[in-house]
């Protein structure tokens, strides 16, 4: 790609827009720990949910997203579709909870959950495997996207690439802090889907507008498969056994970033850093809405595109890059490629900021340095983002594929899920249930794979692995709960007056239990707010592929739904946690 003035120009403004934003905050961010990764927790909903859209938004979403629609069509996306019922789940029944709760991190919960040693161990366990094993495999296969980028576009090789977005980015986010990082990613964002907007646009003019892309993949394809949105059931592009695991199993069980059952992860620390329950709640409800319904489009039709344009690509992902780097005029170069930055950087430095609380928080903190003063553990924030770069820049040099990564992190979390969500609302799950199910899910996942030849990469074995692992590892956790003792009486207390989940599942503690929540309503709820991310989805591919009245008609039916969700949640407050001494 030959780069213009103008491009670099566009690039190097928002290089130079960034880091002032990151040297404003800088200050704010070192005063204590709790306003370098919560900001105070004094967020407002948009700010906490645009963030988590742009931290989903990453280099390598529009790459995986072009890997999956030219393999296997339009259907293949539901392998990240399905986690829409996940993403819900948190919005009705976990959001209020995770801001009742006021931790630092989803690692801490697990001190207020279960007590004793075996609570600190899953703490400091869970905080190190999530920090260093899954934190590295997140940014390695984030940084190995962006820098297939830059090395399709400006020529660079992948370590010295590598080497100079890490520079970058960690220049920006050891700087400024969570609210650095909130305020960059709503620009980012906004500059990012602006970008792939525009490239989408380009795309169509080179294959002659949508009616030509149409004809010229019913040419190939007669039977219109890689268009279909819900797959035949012999589908060679999706197989049924394949498609049933999205839909009934995938969603619920395997801990994935962004969609984790239950919330979790950076997902919890924005809801953490909200103002109250209610802009928790918000928060997680704008964060579904646009990261399933608004952002897909743009990157299918480049991705339909790449399928006419580049006919059999060895590695269909780059597709995608070659579209960017054939077709787009001066100036939309440098800003592509500058959006490209921008979802990079958005994503990685919530990673390290995220990362950073748990090595600090739940290791450092919690065990080794328990009196220093606050400045000093915003100063070891700033060192862990450091030490967690340099890891993963060596995992980076050896992914290949983002699809690869998505299914391996989504495999070796299988069978979690569940634990994840019944921990909020029944008492009998342990700290030792929780350490049971991610030891088994790992060993069952890595075994299958290496012992048994299965690969995430297949579609077919892909599903075999996923049910497999979530069974075994469903079977171990229960098993381990009943076989260890019940968490004391007096913490399970505490925890109830402090988060108040309500439901059958604690009528054993507190007998009013049963009597409180919303299991009923919410449901309805849930089932309400996944018909509004679905209709918004496949209404907008509707008017964007076929101009069809149809799907203007779903979206005034998702968006009406969407007005009785948000008055819905009137009644949630920001009352004033409980806690029983």
């Amino acid at each position: 790609m030959t780069l213009t003035a103008i491009d670099w120009a566009v690039i190097a403004a928002y290089f130079v827009l960034s880091i002032a934003i990151a040297l404003f905050y800088s200050r704010r961010a070192g005063r204590s720990s709790d306003e370098y990764f919560l900001s105070g927790r004094t967020i407002p909903w948009w700010l906490a949910g645009t963030s988590m859209v742009a931290t989903t938004f990453a280099a390598d979403t529009p790459l995986a997203v072009t890997g999956l629609t030219v393999k296997y069509g339009i259907a293949g996306n539901w392998l990240w579709w399905s986690f829409v019922m996940s993403g819900m789940l948190t919005v009705v029944f976990y959001a209020r909870l995770w801001r009742r709760a006021g931790v630092m991190t989803d690692a801490e919960f697990a001190e207020i959950r279960y007590s004793g040693r075996p609570a600190a161990f899953l703490r400091g366990f869970r905080a190190c495997y999530l920090a260093l094993a899954v934190n590295s495999i997140i940014i390695g296969w984030v940084t190995a996207a962006m820098a297939k980028i830059v090395g399709l576009t400006l020529g660079v090789g992948k370590w010295e690439a590598t080497v100079g977005l890490f520079v970058l980015t960690a220049l920006y986010s050891t700087l400024s802090g969570l609210w650095g990082v909130l305020v960059t990613d709503f620009f980012q964002f906004v500059l990012a889907m602006s970008g792939c907007i525009a490239l989408a646009f380009f795309a169509l003019g080179a294959v002659g507008g949508m009616s030509g892309l149409l004809a010229a993949l019913h040419a190939r394809f007669p039977d219109d498969a890689p268009l279909s949105v819900i797959p035949s059931l012999d589908s060679a592009w999706m197989p049924a056994l394949t498609f049933f695991v999205y839909l009934a199993v995938n969603w619920w069980a395997s801990w994935y970033p962004g969609a984790e059952p239950g919330g979790g992860g950076y997902v919890a620390q924005r809801i953490l850093s909200t103002k109250d329950e209610r802009h928790a709640l918000l928060a997680a409800l704008w964060f579904n809405i646009a990261h399933y319904a608004l952002r897909p489009w743009p990157w299918i039709i480049v991705a339909l595109a790449s399928m006419v344009l580049y006919p059999g690509l060895a590695d269909p992902e780059s597709g995608y890059v070659r579209v960017m780097v054939d077709h787009l005029p001066p100036f939309w170069r440098g800003f592509l490629l500058a959006a490209f930055f921008a979802a990079y950087m958005s994503t990685i430095s919530t990673q390290l900021n995220w990362g950073a609380s748990y090595l600090v928080n739940d290791v450092y903190r919690r065990f080794w340095a328990r009196d220093r003063s606050e400045t000093h553990y915003a100063g070891a924030g700033r060192l862990a983002t450091l030490v967690m770069m340099v890891i993963s820049g060596v995992v980076t040099l050896n992914i290949s594929t983002v699809e690869g990564a998505w299914k391996f992190l989504l495999a070796i979390g299988a069978g979690t899920g569940l634990v994840y969500l019944l921990r909020w609302y029944w008492w009998r799950v342990n700290a030792w249930s929780e350490v049971s199910a991610m030891a088994a899910a790992l060993t069952v996942s890595l075994g299958a794979q290496l012992g048994l030849g299965l690969s995430a990469a297949e579609p077919r074995d892909f599903a075999i692995l996923l049910l497999g692992t979530t069974v075994v590892t469903t079977v171990v956790w229960v098993l381990v709960t009943y076989a260890t003792a019940a968490e004391p009486r007096e913490r399970l207390r505490e925890f109830y007056a402090r988060v108040r989940p309500g439901g059958p599942g604690w009528r054993a503690i507190v007998p009013e239990a049963a009597g409180e929540g919303r299991l009923g309503g919410g449901l309805l709820q849930w089932a309400l707010g996944c018909a509004v991310v679905y209709l918004g989805l496949f209404g907008i591919g509707d008017l964007v592929l076929r101009g069809s009245m149809r799907g203007l008609g779903a979206l005034v039916v998702g968006a009406a739904l969407t007005a009785y969700l948000v008055r819905a949640t009137r009644g949630e407050s920001g009352a004033p946690v409980r806690v029983v001494s």
